[in-house]
């Protein structure tokens, strides 16, 4: 079993329709989601933080949450309450 994990739930994370956790039976298939999974909310969240896909682990890939250097917010990853309260704008 493969599983494919958020390293931190921002905001936007907790509003949309995914999920943390997901489970695949193939290798190949956790990685082609984390990859998808990380290039869309890129593409579709408020752009305060950049997520990347990587293998973890034997059997986990993480998609790491960063604050976007080209957006001009102090919001910060390391603070589960201001992203979870919206307070950074996601």
């Amino acid at each position: 079993m493969y599983t494919v994990q958020m390293e931190h739930e921002c905001g936007c994370f907790k509003k949309s329709e995914y999920t943390n956790g997901k489970s695949f039976d193939k290798q190949q298939d956790a990685y082609n989601y984390s990859n998808i999974l990380a290039e869309l909310m890129n593409e579709e969240f408020c752009t305060k933080h950049l997520f990347v896909a990587q293998r973890s682990g034997d059997n986990e890939f993480l998609i790491s949450v960063s604050q976007n250097p080209n957006e001009g917010s102090s919001c910060s990853t390391s603070s589960a309450s201001s992203c979870s309260t919206g307070s950074c704008g996601c």
